[in-house]
């Protein structure tokens, strides 16, 4: 894992503090503001890998600030700190563009698995743009009818139209175009792309789905990720003529 900085913006001292240790044991150099205010003005300075967010911020709101990091730092990843109770502010923050989110309260050990897992993604997605003058070959690319996805790149094509994905997004659909027509749970969608089994954060892979859907649907109107009611959801290779 390359070394980042993280940023957490979290206006209760005690919770920062805590969340600063946490993160710190992982050999991370971590900072902390009370404020989106500050966050902004340390986000201007510092090239942070990783922002840890509160919802519930005075004066400006959470869901604000993570709109802002992501319209000008998109390859910034954000992690939402909610409330357990804040179903729509986890789904807002997450169409606003938020990563992934963490529910409070929160076991050390669940925290450092969700911190690992978007620092690995972004890597993988900075690694990716580094590349993007390297040659492609047939062992870099997945193709599942009009659907072409090149891993070097980072970089995936419906047709003729190149897809803006965040790297969640790209996994995710990879994941689902290794195994088309097969059919996932969520929580089996959270253990292989996430890389982690607590149950309860549901809202994650519908969120990020609704998202990839309608990224994938503003150029072919068909439903390519379909829902099976019940069971999970499925890439159906047969709409990608």
């Amino acid at each position: 894992m390359r070394h980042e900085k993280l940023l957490v913006v979290e206006d209760d001292r005690e919770i920062g503090k805590l969340i600063t240790t946490q993160l710190t044991s992982l050999n991370l150099h971590v900072d902390h503001v009370v404020s989106a205010e500050l966050a902004l003005k340390k986000i201007a300075k510092h090239p942070y890998g990783l922002i840890l967010l509160d919802i519930n911020l005075p004066q400006m709101d959470g869901l604000s600030l993570c709109r802002k990091i992501k319209e000008h730092y998109p390859t910034t990843s954000v992690i939402l700190l909610t409330a357990l109770s804040s179903d729509m502010d986890r789904v807002i923050g997450l169409e606003m563009g938020a990563d992934d989110y963490i529910c409070k309260p929160f076991f050390a050990r669940e925290l450092q698995a969700r911190v690992k897992t978007q620092l690995r993604h972004r890597a993988q997605l900075l690694a990716s743009q580094n590349n993007d003058n390297s040659p492609v070959d047939s062992e870099q690319t997945l193709n599942v009818g009009s659907l072409h996805i090149e891993f070097s790149s980072h970089q995936v094509y419906l047709g003729k139209q190149a897809l803006n994905l965040t790297a969640t997004e790209f996994d995710l659909l990879v994941y689902f175009a290794r195994h088309p027509s097969h059919v996932f749970s969520r929580q089996q969608l959270l253990d292989k792309v996430w890389g982690y089994q607590h149950s309860g954060y549901e809202h994650t892979v519908n969120s990020h789905i609704n998202r990839l859907r309608a990224k994938l649907e503003e150029h072919q109107k068909v439903p390519i990720i379909e829902t099976v009611w019940g069971v999970g959801y499925k890439l159906n290779p047969s709409q990608l003529n």
